[in-house]
């Protein structure tokens, strides 16, 4: 064994929040309650058009990890977050991927991966969900 599988792994979570709009990565303790170190695309690019872009979460999941390394966090395990909800899509936007491959990058080790997206049970009537065709 190496000197990296040697050192003691000190675990954290990555919450990504990927919309369509924004990629949001923040890397807390394993309670959850205390921020190690977070990024998101609006930090990383002028353009808001541009915010949700692959491109703009790698930058962002990149400057989450060296944070995370810089405070003695090397593991994290994944929950990536869809809008979700009554009204949102809960399919999460396209930084997701992205920014889960460049935190593997960037040197920490990934634990389980998990969809934590709100789902809605019950409640109220969509705005817009009409049936059939409207002439």
């Amino acid at each position: 064994m190496d000197q990296k599988q040697q050192q003691k792994l000190r675990w954290g979570i990555a919450h990504i929040y990927a919309s369509y709009n924004n990629t949001i990565i923040h890397i807390t303790d394993l309670s959850g309650s205390e921020t190690i170190s977070k990024g998101s695309g609006g930090m990383m690019v002028k353009a808001h058009r541009l915010e949700s872009s692959p491109t703009a979460a790698m930058s962002a999941a990149k400057r989450a990890a060296e944070g995370a390394l810089e405070k003695g966090v090397n593991g994290v395990h994944i929950r990536i977050r869809a809008p979700g909800g009554h009204e949102g899509p809960t399919q999460p936007g396209p930084g997701a991927q992205a920014a889960v491959r460049s935190l593997s990058r960037a040197g920490l080790r990934i634990g389980v991966i998990e969809d934590v997206t709100k789902l809605p049970h019950g409640g109220c009537r969509k705005s817009h969900a009409r049936r059939g065709r409207r002439v």
